[in-house]
């Protein structure tokens, strides 16, 4: 019993010199807690370790995915970025064509929305809710065309599904707008072989419908449009008095014929 008493007298004497020594070797005042270091050492006496106490530093409370200088040099970064892209298209010097053309192209690359859906039910086994649509048509897992698809315009077949495998051609009204046969977000604007100035729509089913030869695109990449809005208008036909437009739908790799989806006139 005496010895236990006499190593526990060394183990406080042992640690009395401790602090002493670190003390002495510190060069800035140190603020102790007297309550805390007599309360361990009542704890030493009966034969329990010292508690080690933790003093916070300047960065206590940072949260550790978040640095604020971090932050900082990415926003800055940007704004540079999108000034320097701002003045390369403000300058008309035809050196600075091609950075322009890079630009432009990756701005307009395709989002593969269908693709990361694909990816999102593989991991998690559930639809991505990434198009805003209204949770019966969620709910279904194929939609039917034929309930799902309107006219983009009312007019006549000039050119069957046959002759090319692509698409239709429809002639309508000179100067008639062509509208969006169901929601969803414009996957591609602009030129596509084959079709001419070109709208793509992207649908909940992941279908798509092609929208081609027109004579200018009142919509933009990756809007969200509704059912029924126009996407272009039709361009003027052979002889000026009438308009026409090239039509397509697209499951997966595939066009299909419209006209086995859509009652024409």
């Amino acid at each position: 019993m005496r010895s236990s008493r006499d190593d526990i007298r060394r183990r406080i004497e042992k640690r009395k010199r401790e602090r002493e020594r670190l003390a002495g070797n510190s060069s800035r005042p140190r603020t102790v807690n007297y309550k805390q270091m007599l309360w361990a050492e009542e704890e030493e006496k009966h034969g329990f370790d010292r508690i080690s106490s933790y003093e916070g530093g300047p960065d206590e409370g940072a949260h550790p995915l978040f640095r604020k200088e971090i932050f900082l040099f990415k926003v800055l970064a940007s704004a540079c970025l999108f000034l320097v892209i701002a003045i390369i298209f403000r300058n008309e010097g035809e050196s600075l064509n091609s950075v322009r053309n890079f630009v432009t192209s990756s701005m307009e690359k395709d989002f593969q929305f269908a693709a990361i859906s694909d990816w999102y039910e593989d991991q998690f086994g559930k639809p991505l809710a990434l198009l805003p649509f209204t949770k019966d048509k969620e709910a279904e897992e194929e939609p039917q065309l034929t309930q799902q698809y309107a006219l983009p315009a009312s007019g006549k077949i000039l050119e069957e599904f046959g002759s090319n495998g692509q698409r239709i051609t429809i002639e309508t009204a000179k100067g008639s707008p062509v509208e969006a046969m169901n929601e969803g977000f414009v996957r591609f604007t602009g030129s596509k072989e084959g079709f001419g100035k070109t709208v793509i729509v992207q649908h909940a089913d992941k279908s798509e419908t092609w929208y081609g030869n027109l004579d200018s695109i009142d919509v933009t990449l990756y809007e969200f449009i509704e059912k029924g809005n126009s996407v272009g208008k039709a361009s003027d036909g052979a002889d000026g008095t009438k308009g026409t437009f090239y039509f397509a739908i697209k499951k997966g790799d595939d066009f299909i014929d419209p006209i086995q989806v859509i009652q024409f006139d």
